[in-house]
């Protein structure tokens, strides 16, 4: 089972699939975690640890509550050019995609690391 399968079951994916639409969502996640141009989801974890979300994104990969993020402190660590990118590609507000996403890596993260530990091919 991929990330993104087990993302579809969680709660938090079906409310974000409300505000966006059942196609535009799993693209948008597809898009950004695969190994395109932001590296995958390790890469996306390395960045958002090289940014002080350190305790964060341990909170998502062990076990216990997950830390939130917010949508500024996921702005600044994607940059701005990929978040426009995104926006403009799946035609959604720049401040709608971001909050999804701060909302949806957390999430993300804890279902790709079960055992403790971010796979490798992540």
């Amino acid at each position: 089972m991929g990330i993104l399968d087990s993302l579809e079951n969680s709660p938090e994916f079906k409310s974000a699939l409300g505000q966006l639409g059942s196609a535009v969502l799993p693209a948008v996640l597809s898009e950004l975690f695969g190994n395109g141009g932001q590296g995958g989801l390790t890469a996306i974890v390395a960045k958002l640890q090289q940014a002080g979300l350190g305790d964060q994104v341990k909170s998502w990969i062990g076990s216990g509550a997950n830390l939130p993020i917010t949508a500024d402190q996921l702005h600044q660590v994607l940059g701005n050019d990929t978040v426009r990118q995104l926006a403009a590609k799946y035609n959604i507000p720049v401040d709608q995609i971001s909050e999804i996403l701060a909302k949806q890596i957390p999430t993300a993260v804890d279902h790709a690391s079960p055992d403790g530990k971010l796979p490798h091919t992540a």
